[in-house]
């Protein structure tokens, strides 16, 4: 079995958490999916390339190898919902457009479910904890940047278009104001991208759950258009010229979020 994560350690207080762009799969799950869910369209494509810069910059970086069809790693291990309209669960039933994740009756069973959360979800943020608790004792604080992607157009999920760069901080409770100011300016002094905090996406499990400003956590989601850097269409290709224009803001959120949380310690 493929390890639950990779995990590179970095020399900043800074740690980019990627749960949603793993596309392995247990043998029960592969023999189940529907035929709509077998290109796993929900999947975070190309995260850990388009922020590939981070690890260079000096942040740890910590990316899931499972698909979400298998576990979803920013769901709570009780599953309760996040969201009081349409969204996806632990185990996904539906992937976002509706349709039914799996064939009729072959869905993984509850041993089956509870060995994947032994051994995906549960490893994975042991990992993130363990991380943040090392930075917050090596740095007197840790931030957290949950990277995340998704189509562009979903009926189901949300109405229209969304915009380029959706930021979630669970209506500031997540992180220090002076964070999501930075973010905020930082987003507001470009124009090709458009951008929103706390819309439709206000952050899930991981950003709700470790984002702990008065303990010295600081957490904040961004949920990513796809259609900025990749084809949101099977085979869902990497854009490269896309991609080039939008990694310098996405680097610059990254370091905006470093230089406020230097002036709050």
């Amino acid at each position: 079995m493929k390890a639950a994560f990779e995990f590179q350690r970095g020399t900043l207080p800074l740690l980019v958490s990627i749960p949603h762009a793993g596309t392995e799969l247990t043998p029960q799950v592969a023999a189940g999916l529907s035929e709509a869910a077998r290109t796993l369209p929900d999947t975070d494509w190309h995260i850990p390339r388009l922020y590939d810069f981070a690890s260079k910059l000096g942040a740890s970086v910590l990316s899931g190898n499972y698909s979400r069809m298998v576990i979803d790693l920013n769901r709570p291990a009780d599953d309760k919902p996040l969201y009081a309209t349409a969204t996806t669960g632990l185990f996904p039933e539906t992937l976002f457009d509706g349709t039914p994740t799996f064939l009729a009756g072959k869905a993984p069973d509850e041993q089956q479910r509870k060995a994947a959360l032994d051994t995906i979800w549960q490893p994975y943020h042991q990992q993130l904890q363990h991380e943040l608790e090392r930075l917050k004792s090596e740095y007197g604080y840790a931030l957290l940047f949950d990277a995340h992607s998704i189509a562009s157009h979903i009926p189901r999920l949300f109405e229209g278009r969304l915009p380029d760069l959706n930021f979630g901080t669970n209506g500031g409770l997540s992180c220090d104001a002076l964070i999501e100011e930075h973010l905020i300016a930082c987003a507001a002094s470009q124009k090709p991208f458009s951008w929103v905090v706390n819309g439709r996406f206000k952050g899930g499990y991981i950003t709700r759950a470790y984002g702990q400003p008065a303990q010295g956590i600081h957490a904040v989601q961004l949920e990513l258009a796809q259609c900025n850097y990749m084809d949101e269409q099977e085979p869902f290709g990497w854009q490269e010229e896309r991609a080039v224009r939008l990694q310098p803001l996405l680097e610059k959120l990254l370091r905006a979020m470093l230089k406020s949380a230097e002036q709050i310690a």
